[in-house]
């Protein structure tokens, strides 16, 4: 398929006419300036000394996992691997094997005190944790309104946990909308608010007690609704002024829905300060346009607004899907023109947090370098406080260490997503997670390269300690 790539000169111009359709005058003339030298040369990331924190122990089994995950046929069939290998190890050692290489290297720990011991040591290489509680559901798995209250209790812990605790100072937790609300009924909600749009007001309303009418929706499917929108007002009234919460997107067939209750929440708690943010997905060509229409409801409503902004990890999904159910296909023609949506929107924002950086927050969630170098570049040029948290730096857990580390050491606020959990509570999110993130796993050889030349730093110094005793 043809590329569509935009040249840069292009490109600038067409994010500078989109900030003109939804920010202020202050902004407009801001992105009307000459557009900023792109590459920040101080952020190269090709230094082997970022992992010099990392006991050998660590690096090893960073090294041995990263090559198991290079494989995507290993990837693919984890869930099978893993089936054969507890059936043959058994179930005592397959998680005791488990436990000492992915768990270890992905996940923070099963209780508060092994939580508390990987995120203090995280905050001591100034990193913030972002905690992720590993549930969500998708098609045929609701489980009903029991579960659903059962998963509220155990993000309210995380509320607690990431406020309680002295791990960094703003902390984040990512939260899953379809832990607490039926997939199903965020299907039906975007199949009818894409007839029939609902006002936010009505789901404010509803997430206060009040017993509103949500029309499209059959009485079962409104009272399970209500109950959803309590729990996440729950939720959020726990974290106002304590937690940021940010809110994952999904698939295209439940994002609608997945926004909808997420602007609403932000409308009723972000009037002081952006406490909800929502996620944006620059593989999906209608980001551009659901981002824009955030900034502009935002404005119109009087609330802040705290945007995570992804590349996307469901690309393979949606086009099969698109192709089964005969429509265009949702996701940008080529990985060139996921990268200039990304880059561009994530100017956007950085020119309307420059303007201000109270009202507007930005996570720049990725793990390209690139993105990382560009929206370094710009919050110097831009004179954004990089200290102040308004911009930061997002990866995984146990990847990309190179660049948070690197990120950190120059003052930048950078979070690492934590998940944690049991053994056999966090597997499956794992799984779920490296066959969606299989490009990130692919480029990964780079974090390899510098593993290695820091074991062989270690092992040459060894070398030449004996030496010497010799």
């Amino acid at each position: 398929m043809m590329c569509t790539r935009l040249c840069s000169s292009h490109l600038y111009l067409l994010s500078a006419r989109l900030v003109s359709t939804a920010a202020p005058r202050a902004v407009q003339a801001a992105a009307a300036d000459k557009p900023p030298n792109i590459l920040a040369a101080s952020l190269a990331f090709e230094d082997p000394s970022a992992f010099r924190v990392k006991s050998m122990r660590e690096l090893c089994r960073a090294l041995a996992v990263f090559r198991f995950c290079s494989f995507p046929v290993l990837v693919n069939n984890c869930n099978k691997l893993m089936s054969a290998a507890r059936s043959v190890l058994g179930r005592r050692v397959f998680s005791s094997l488990m436990r000492s290489t992915v768990y270890a290297q992905f996940v923070a720990g099963e209780d508060e005190k092994e939580i508390s011991e990987s995120m203090e040591k995280m905050s001591r290489l100034g990193l913030r944790p972002m905690l992720a509680v590993p549930i969500e559901e998708d098609l045929g798995e609701s489980t009903g309104e029991k579960r659903y209250n059962d998963n509220m209790d155990a993000m309210l812990e995380c509320v607690r946990m990431s406020h309680s605790n002295a791990w960094s100072k703003d902390p984040m937790m990512q939260l899953k909308v379809t832990a607490l609300l039926s997939p199903e009924l965020c299907v039906k909600l975007t199949k009818v608010i894409s007839k029939q749009a609902y006002d936010l007001d009505l789901l404010v309303r509803a997430m206060d007690g009040e017993d509103v009418k949500f029309p499209g929706l059959e009485e079962s499917e409104a009272a399970h609704f209500h109950c959803s929108l309590r729990r996440l007002n729950r939720i959020a009234e726990a974290s106002v002024n304590k937690v940021r919460v940010l809110v994952d997107a999904e698939y295209t067939y439940m994002n609608p829905a997945l926004s909808l209750v997420t602007m609403a929440m932000m409308k009723k708690f972000n009037k002081d300060g952006a406490w909800i943010w929502n996620t944006y997905q620059c593989y999906l060509k209608e980001t551009r346009s659901l981002l824009l229409e955030a900034i502009r409801q935002s404005q119109e409503g009087g609330f802040c607004l705290g945007v995570k902004l992804v590349r996307g990890a469901y690309m393979d999904k949606e086009r099969k899907l698109a192709v089964k159910e005969g429509r265009p296909d949702p996701v940008q023609d080529c990985w060139e023109d996921t990268n200039d949506n990304y880059n561009s929107l994530l100017e956007v924002m950085l020119r309307l947090i420059a303007q201000d950086p109270q009202r507007y927050r930005i996570i720049v969630a990725t793990h390209n370098e690139e993105s990382v170098k560009r929206a370094a570049k710009w919050v110097g040029e831009l004179g954004i406080d990089k200290a102040s948290g308004s911009v930061c730096f997002g990866q995984l857990l146990g990847m990309c260490d190179h660049v948070s580390l690197t990120l950190a050491k120059e003052g930048y606020a950078v979070y690492k997503s934590v998940p944690y959990g049991s053994v056999d509570d966090t597997l499956p999110y794992l799984v779920r997670r490296a066959q969606e993130n299989q490009t990130v796993l692919k480029g990964i050889r780079k974090e390899r390269d510098l593993l290695r030349q820091e074991l062989r730093r270690r092992f040459k110094s060894l070398e030449l300690r004996g030496g010497v005793k010799g």
